[in-house]
């Protein structure tokens, strides 16, 4: 098929899921209209209709979330046949700050504007202009629906619910990379990562890293979690 035929076939396509979906209809779909659903929506969402309009405000928006230092794009509602997961106004972040990702990574809003608020107050001013300062944050997991850390019959992780993102170290502009595994004791990056770890503390819900329970040696994990007591920092 022809260039300009697949475009116009994948948005009739994409008009008919959202209709359908609305209905509780389910929609036969061949090779091809799959492959072409499958390429305008990379992790297979569920689309459930229209975006909300204040969703479509902020995609219309220069300002993802409303941020001016988040890039990104807004994407449609994903939905799980897994009770518990699911994101209702997901976003696609692919820039922090100035800093890339190492992968784009699906969270809501709340939880992307606390990266942000994160990188700037944290990240950077722990690195400072050492190695020209930070160019790329390497991201361990965004949005998948699982239980927490993986076990069987656990509830239903943050991340499935697009509120978390793990972030396992930090490219500087020279190259340099500073890792949570490698670097959190005894280096020279120590005292930065540290100093990143204790300012995520109350910029999000929970905070986890080396030491707090065995799953997080190697990553910092964040979300955006509510907590009687406050924030959860180990």
């Amino acid at each position: 098929m022809a260039p300009a035929g697949r475009i116009t076939l994948a948005l009739a396509l994409l008009f008919v899921v959202g209709c359908s979906s609305d209905r509780g209809l389910p929609i036969a779909e061949s090779r091809e209209t799959s492959t072409l659903i499958g390429r305008l929506n990379p992790i297979n969402a569920v689309f459930r209709g229209d975006l909300p309009r204040s969703v479509a405000r902020l995609r219309a928006s220069a300002r993802l979330c409303g941020v001016r230092g988040l890039k990104g794009e807004v994407i449609p509602p994903i939905t799980s046949q897994v009770a518990g997961c699911g994101v209702d106004r997901p976003v696609r972040v692919t820039h922090v700050d100035g800093v890339k990702l190492s992968q784009a990574a699906i969270v809501d809003c709340e939880t992307a504007t606390a990266l942000h608020r994160w990188v700037r107050r944290g990240v950077k001013p722990a690195v400072g202009r050492n190695g020209g300062g930070v160019r790329e944050l390497r991201v361990a997991a965004h949005y998948v629906c699982r239980p927490r850390n993986h076990r069987a019959g656990a509830q239903i992780s943050e991340h499935g619910r697009g509120r978390a993102i793990d972030i396992s170290g930090v490219i500087l502009a020279d190259g340099t990379e500073i890792s949570v595994l490698r670097d959190w004791r005894n280096s020279p990056h120590s005292r930065a990562l540290q100093q990143m770890h204790r300012a995520a503390c109350g910029t999000f819900g929970t905070t986890l890293g080396p030491g707090s329970d065995g799953m997080h040696e190697d990553h910092f994990h964040y979300d955006t979690a509510r907590h009687r007591g406050g924030p959860y920092c180990r």
